[in-house]
């Protein structure tokens, strides 16, 4: 339910459309990119203010880009595959020209030079950049508010999260402001808002979008991604931003093009769910007992496979050992944290919220001994990932241990009965998966009895990225749980 009342809500017939069909009204004439913008800038000016999605605007320059865009089309010149389709990118992001704060008052005026390399692809294929998405403050924590910009609310019920880092797109995408944006991923940042918001959010393979100079090459915790309404649009983004790129040494090789498959531009060309038949699925809510679970999520994920199973996969509950997974994630983030932003607490602590401190300075008294320990720890996790994913195709997984909970809380401080030490603590069910390097979606799942989206989380084998979206895919073909749209 939603428990504020707007007023009257923008809606047209391009509210509900697919990133892929808007996308095609205008290459094909149908639709001028002047008329996309002003129809996406009317959406955020009806519903924003409940929301609090979008909070940098650039409609001038907008205007600009499409007739740029109009005007080349006029012209009869190659058309990028998101030509003149309207995007608010995550705030956090480098954008040429366009202030990204991350949610700080240290950064208020904050105006990147270059356009992060997920960005640049965008831009490249055609997107018309019109502003920015809401993010917690330094992206910390999968709850999305901070003191510059205030809190996202979520579509589906205006008192609940939309979740975090990448909150503010996720609730834009479920709102119907766009069908499709861009975010990143360190410890369920496009998962978990995917699972709060009724849609789809990819992280994927390390290198697959890759880690390019001048960031630091050689990270491989956090992944830059993607949210949309359905999974086919997450695969036409994927095709425009990934593939190698100049001062990225673990990029993946294959070009994005690998993304370019018939049955993501054509689903209805086969029986749904039928890719699912003959799979080899390992299965578990609770992640083999390391995590709680709330019995409202875990009903739904449930549920889940036995959609799987019903379709003809092979699910059991046979899963990697994943007990190192913990020591590896709260490592490695703390080492990322102190990288980014030591100076900054060094500097401005008491202008610093407190959770981004803590893992600041956790990561700086680390010793050798324990970084040493937790690199052995990742190798073994990394041989029981292989070992799991030499006899199995996917891990079908909760996304979310929680459904959206009040979004004036910082986090929950309890599932289920069990005490949550700290403000990752809640977000197991996407760190575990994040420190095996593995691609994993969450997907529209089901709603709880009151009326709150769960999603599933698939994950396959590194490098399986493509095969993990045909398989989410069948999931949502044969649930349809992607089409029930928030009321406003």
């Amino acid at each position: 339910m939603t428990t504020s009342s707007p007023g009257p809500v923008y809606e047209s017939e391009l509210t509900w459309l697919s990133t892929r069909e808007l996308a095609a009204r205008i290459a094909t004439g149908k639709l001028s990119a002047r008329e996309a913008l002003a129809d996406h800038l009317a959406r955020i000016d009806s519903v924003d203010p409940t929301i609090n999605a979008i909070v940098t605007r650039d409609d001038e320059r907008a205007y600009e880009r499409a007739d740029r865009a109009d005007a080349w089309y006029a012209r009869g010149e190659r058309l990028g595959p998101l030509h003149g389709v309207p995007l608010t990118h995550k705030e956090s992001t480098d954008t040429a020209g366009l202030r990204t704060t991350r949610g700080s008052p240290l950064l208020v005026d904050n105006v990147p030079t270059r356009d992060a390399l997920i960005i640049a692809r965008l831009r490249a294929a055609g997107v018309v950049t019109t502003g920015k998405s809401n993010v917690p403050e330094f992206t910390a924590g999968s709850h999305t508010f901070n003191p510059v910009f205030g809190t996202t609310v979520n579509p589906y019920d205006t008192t609940k999260s939309a979740a975090g880092s990448s909150g503010g797109a996720a609730a834009a995408i479920a709102a119907g402001i766009q069908a499709s944006g861009d975010g990143s991923d360190m410890g369920g940042s496009l998962r978990t808002p995917g699972s709060f918001t009724n849609i789809v959010g990819l992280r994927p393979s390390n290198g697959r979008i890759p880690h390019a100079l001048p960031a630091d090459p050689w990270t491989w915790l956090a992944q830059p991604g993607f949210l949309a309404r359905t999974v086919a649009d997450v695969a036409l983004l994927m095709a425009a931003a990934s593939g190698p790129a100049a001062g990225a040494p673990l990029a993946i090789q294959e070009p994005g093009s690998v993304f370019d498959r018939p049955e993501f531009s054509d689903p209805g060309g086969h029986e749904p769910g039928s890719r699912l038949a003959g799979l080899r699925v390992g299965f578990s809510t609770d992640l083999g007992g390391l995590i709680p679970v709330e019995r409202v999520v875990e009903e739904v994920v449930d549920a889940a496979a036995e959609t799987f199973a019903a379709a003809g996969a092979r699910v059991d509950d046979v899963l990697p050992d994943l007990t190192d997974a913990d020591e590896v994630f709260r490592v490695d983030r703390a080492l990322d944290f102190a990288r980014d932003y030591r100076e900054i607490v060094r500097n401005h602590r008491d202008r610093v919220k407190n959770a981004v401190v803590w893992n600041t300075e956790l990561g700086l008294s680390l010793t050798v001994d324990e970084i040493l320990a937790a690199e052995e720890a990742r190798v073994r996790l990394l041989a029981s990932t292989e070992d799991f994913f030499s006899h199995h195709d996917l891990l079908v997984l909760t996304t979310s241990q929680v459904a959206p909970f009040d979004a004036s809380l910082e986090y929950p401080r309890q599932i289920d009965g069990t005490p949550m030490r700290d403000y990752l603590e809640w977000m197991r069910a996407a760190t575990i998966i994040s420190a095996t390097g593995c691609p994993a979606v969450s997907v529209p799942a089901g709603f709880t009895p009151g009326g709150l989206p769960v999603g599933v989380q698939i994950v396959a084998a590194p490098g399986r990225d493509v095969e993990l979206l045909l398989a989410a895919q069948a999931f949502e073909e044969l649930t349809g749980h992607h089409a029930r749209r928030p009321t406003f």
